[in-house]
């Protein structure tokens, strides 16, 4: 299964858990990192950091090569869970890790299981843990050309995972059509044709020099109100691995309007692109909340009151949404309280609030119980009602309208009328 075809909520915790192991650094190059591919044996990989911890013995350094054999032992203690690697593979990040200044190392050990299948085997010690082969997993790798064409201005795209890129017009300087009759008429149809001509070169000038510079591009769509984008097409203007590629529609515009158009018009056709999918459900959500006997329910009071009696069928969840649920417990009567606040806003506020008297008994005594992100609380939350979760990126228009107009989050109830 690839990265594109597995859920947000799954691409979502994987990508956290590769920033979080991202930020760790070691003392000195005693972090291990170990990626192991599905047909590598279990067995043999245990042998090998066999032989690791045995060649580090020989590390000068007393705390380093504790550390180094600490970290090594650390690995093959957590392999020791697995039969076999499984289909993509496994990954290992092990070592000691500062926890408050010198001398306060901790050896900490993660694994991860790969969207994708690894193909190479890999143990490196050092300064820190290599995520580079696990962020290219979770590239897109589906690409698409989009040229929006009429006769007097044009735009061309890359439309790659969640966003609209390299974005460029270009306006033609054609005239239009003449009126008169006559030798002059002919003359200056022969003159537009070929500054239309020009145009179009120009146009699949820049457009070559786009798309070539992805391999795996799946196709180029060519879209306009009017004819000039079949004319575009059938012309000897793209390059030729790219001509088998394209993708003619209809649409009311051409330039960056008319890219946006094709993109929403070609959605069968870009139906390996999650922006695609997610533009669907934000659409979907705007025609919901229309209806006198809506579906839809947003707002963070409202989704929650809705999650806890069982009645959402699916949410959706900005995945920019920078709030966080935090817990103050009194440590004098047991009194607790939840709120959310803003990330930026954590800083100033919390000490206020606990520096404010328990509202049940009156003591300075108000303490921080727990802070999580929101949006882990939500997920949470619809895991315990089987409620599926969409995870919606602000990098396209509508995922930012979605953030904007609803908070960033909203969800689809089982029936109609409310709750």
């Amino acid at each position: 299964m690839s990265v594109s075809e597995k859920d947000s909520v799954t691409i979502y915790r994987f990508r956290r858990m590769i920033e979080s192991i991202e930020k760790l650094q070691g003392r000195g190059t005693e972090l291990v990192t170990l990626y192991i591919p599905p047909d590598k044996s279990i067995s043999d990989v245990i042998n090998y950091l066999r032989q690791e911890y045995a060649t580090a013995a020989n590390i000068k350094s007393k705390q380093t090569r504790k550390n180094v054999q600490d970290a090594i032992e650390s690995a093959i203690q957590r392999l020791k869970l697995f039969d076999k690697p499984g289909p993509t593979g496994l990954v290992i990040f092990s070592g000691a890790i500062p926890q408050n200044g010198p001398q306060t190392e901790k050896v900490e050990v993660y694994h991860l299981i790969p969207p994708e299948p690894i193909s190479t085997f890999l143990y490196r010690c050092d300064s820190r843990f290599h995520v580079e082969a696990l962020k290219d997993l979770l590239k897109e790798k589906a690409v698409y050309g989009v040229i929006a064409i009429d006769n007097e201005e044009a735009s061309i795209a890359v439309v790659k995972g969640r966003h609209i890129s390299n974005l460029k017009t270009f306006t033609s300087g054609v005239p239009g059509k003449h009126h008169a009759g006559g030798q002059s008429a002919r003359r200056f149809e022969r003159l537009r044709e070929m500054s239309l001509n020009e145009f179009y070169k120009r146009v699949a000038e820049k457009a070559n020099e786009l798309f070539l510079q992805y391999p795996n591009l799946k196709g180029v769509i060519i879209a306009g109100p009017g004819p000039t984008k079949e004319e575009f097409a059938q012309g000897d203007y793209l390059h030729y691995t790219l001509r088998d590629k394209l993708h003619i529609v209809d649409t009311s515009y051409s330039g960056e309007s008319g890219v946006r158009e094709a993109v929403s018009k070609s959605s069968d056709y870009l139906r390996e692109i999650r922006m695609v999918e997610e533009q669907k459900l934000i659409q979907k959500l705007m025609s919901e909340v229309s209806r006198e006997d809506s579906r839809a329910v947003y707002g963070e009071r409202q989704v929650r009151e809705a999650l806890a009696k069982n009645m959402v069928e699916l949410l959706l969840i900005s995945e920019e949404l920078d709030l966080i649920e935090v817990r103050i417990r009194c440590q004098n009567c047991g009194y607790e309280e939840k709120f959310t606040i803003r990330q930026e806003e954590m800083q100033a506020e919390i000490p206020k609030r606990l520096a404010e008297k328990c509202p049940q008994c009156q003591n300075q005594t108000l303490s921080l119980a727990s802070s999580e992100m929101l949006i882990d609380v939500l997920i949470s939350e619809a895991g315990r009602v089987g409620a599926k979760v969409e995870l919606i990126s602000p990098e396209h228009e509508e995922g930012e309208m979605f953030k904007r107009a609803f908070q960033g989050i909203a969800g689809f109830l089982r029936h109609r009328g409310g709750f």
